[in-house]
């Protein structure tokens, strides 16, 4: 937090996220990044692509595992190095291969702003400063500037009244929201010993609110798990308080993928054949 009150979010907001991600939220900042993603699965069209190509279906781990390593690379190297950068250039040809609505990249693209903005305010150990806030939507915004999205807000606020905006006329339940859930829900659940599936299941559902349980064809969690799980959440976010500053980054870009085991090449990230 000293070194980010010295810095400027527009001119550096490649080494602010990096901050952001490596040493004051990492752990926050990858489960707001995997609703983020969970949270699109709530538009039709976007659910019906997914479920169209079976990703989700036959290689849900594999999906998690492509994208986490994505947007880890560019969020912790910066997307303009040679690492962050050749991240980027495999995305843009995974997704060459679909039509997919400019209005649809720039709701996918604002969801990685303000919903790890929203989570770490309620969960974090503390609420993100206006230059974080700010840089983590110029970030994205250059991100979709080279990703060739069109029509990007210039204005922070601006951006993020469309997200809502979006949301409220897009989203809306259909079968193929809910198989893509499904499949999700049970990917996470699977990272959990067997008896543990079930409440790992409603420990997932308690995060969401009303919109993506609605979206998504879900029954609403029991009460007593909703209050567990955001009674833990906000019980860490107070014990961090007291603990030391990460002296050390953590980069989820050096560590181990599930579907990787003997590590990864960007070039090879990505649905088989493409």
């Amino acid at each position: 937090m000293t070194e980010v009150r010295s810095l400027d979010p527009e001119r550096d907001h490649q080494r602010i996220v990096h901050l952001i991600a490596c040493y004051e939220f990492p752990w926050d900042m990858t489960r707001s990044l995997e609703l983020a993603l969970f949270r699109t699965f709530c538009v039709p069209r976007i659910s019906a692509l997914l479920d169209r190509t079976g990703e989700f279906r036959k290689r849900s781990q594999k999906r998690y595992d492509d994208t986490d390593i994505i947007v880890s690379e560019m969020m912790e190297w910066g997307y303009d190095s040679d690492r962050g950068g050749a991240a980027l250039k495999r995305m843009n040809q995974l997704h060459s291969r679909f039509e997919i609505s400019n209005d649809d990249y720039l709701y996918v693209l604002s969801t990685f702003i303000y919903v790890p903005i929203r989570w770490i305010d309620r969960f974090g150990w503390r609420v993100l400063s206006e230059p974080e806030r700010l840089a983590l939507f110029h970030f994205w915004r250059q991100v979709g500037r080279r990703m060739g999205i069109r029509d990007i807000p210039n204005d922070y606020a601006a951006f993020e009244h469309f997200t809502d905006a979006y949301e409220q006329e897009h989203f809306s339940y259909c079968e193929s929201n809910h198989r893509v859930a499904v499949s999700v829900l049970a990917m996470f659940a699977g990272w959990f010993p067997r008896p543990l599936h079930g409440l790992a299941d409603a420990s997932m559902r308690s995060m969401m609110d009303d919109a993506m349980i609605q979206g998504f064809g879900l029954h609403d969690p029991p009460p007593a798990v909703r209050g567990l799980v955001t009674g833990a959440l906000r019980l860490r976010a107070g014990c961090l308080r007291w603990l030391p500053k990460r002296g050390r980054a953590r980069l989820r870009t050096l560590g181990k993928h599930r579907s990787y085991p003997g590590g990864y090449s960007i070039e090879r990230v990505g649905p088989p054949g493409t």
